[in-house]
């Protein structure tokens, strides 16, 4: 028996080859009909509003996501799909991006770029990465691969999570905590997951409980953030914010938080590098295995 796997692109088909025996890998973007009756595994487009439609009536072993996040899935899945995340696809470029927005936002080199562009030379004493307290809201695939590229930078790291443990010789914080701990925070990174238990959980009380001049860094989910209370604490200049997600998304042209100072926004491109197409590579490779062999695959976050 043939094991089915489509894949959205040629270059995502072109790069899992050679594929083991018994395996065929067909193109399908979920913009026509399924290509056979029964599909292994089934990988949707990327960032896209695909509306799952066309797996009704198909019989399908597994739909493999290509991101992490997967909040309002469910309801668009046919009843009783099995579907896996991409967790190990996007860390490494989301991590990346993190400590890119900081060093940016800490180092001003978003008002250096427009001085370029205007032939302004303007030098100005910036605050350093080196030496602040780094509070991460969040630590699992994404959190821990933030505080690992950060730990050449001389920071202290302050790792915050739903309970407090003690992981690979760090001691994590639970959330019950975070209230204590935002008067001290220099830096906050938010790397949680969306949904209704983590929606507003930075809202307009841990806003105020940060300290003049701190910086909110969102690489998770914009609703993890009050954005009304953002816009707020931003247009006072009280604090500054480094944003990859915002709520709304996209982001309206017209929306204050484009124009207030201190605030540096990119368009939801953590995962979006090159970094991306090998991992999810590696990830389709270990899946077909596990199918092959007959194991549970990797990532089940819904059904199974």
């Amino acid at each position: 028996m043939t094991l089915v796997v489509t894949v959205p692109t040629a270059g995502l088909a072109a790069d899992l080859a050679p594929v083991p025996d018994g395996v065929e890998v067909i193109v399908w973007a979920m913009d026509a009909p399924a290509p056979r009756p029964r599909i292994d595994i089934v990988v949707p487009p990327y960032m896209s509003d695909v509306t799952f439609d066309r797996l009704a009536g198909v019989e399908i072993g597994l739909v493999q996501g290509q991101a992490i996040g997967y909040e309002g899935i469910a309801d668009k899945l046919p009843p009783g799909t099995v579907f896996a995340n991409a967790t190990t696809v996007h860390e490494t470029s989301t991590a990346e991006l993190a400590v890119g927005l900081v060093l940016a936002s800490q180092r001003r080199i978003d008002r250096f770029a427009v001085d370029g562009q205007e032939g302004r030379w303007n030098p100005v004493l910036t605050d350093s990465l080196a030496d602040r307290r780094v509070l991460l809201l969040g630590y699992g695939g994404v959190g821990t691969a933030i505080a690992a590229r950060l730990v050449p930078f001389e920071v202290e790291i302050v790792p915050v999570a739903s309970r407090a443990r003690d992981e690979d010789g760090v001691h994590v914080h639970g959330i019950d905590e975070l209230g204590d701990l935002l008067p001290t925070t220099d830096i906050m990174i938010v790397s949680l997951p969306g949904g209704d238990a983590t929606r507003h959980i930075v809202g307009d009380a841990e806003l105020a409980a940060l300290p003049d001049g701190a910086l909110v860094v969102n690489v998770g989910r914009g609703p993890l953030i009050d954005t009304d209370a953002l816009v707020r604490h931003t247009a006072a200049g009280r604090i500054r914010a480094a944003l990859d997600v915002t709520d709304p998304e996209p982001l309206p042209a017209d929306h204050p938080l484009w124009r207030n100072d201190g605030v540096l926004i990119s368009p939801h491109v953590g995962g979006a590098s090159s970094a991306m197409r090998p991992r999810m590579v590696a990830l389709l490779r270990r899946q077909i295995a596990h199918v092959l062999a007959g194991e549970r695959p990797e990532n089940i976050v819904i059904g199974g």
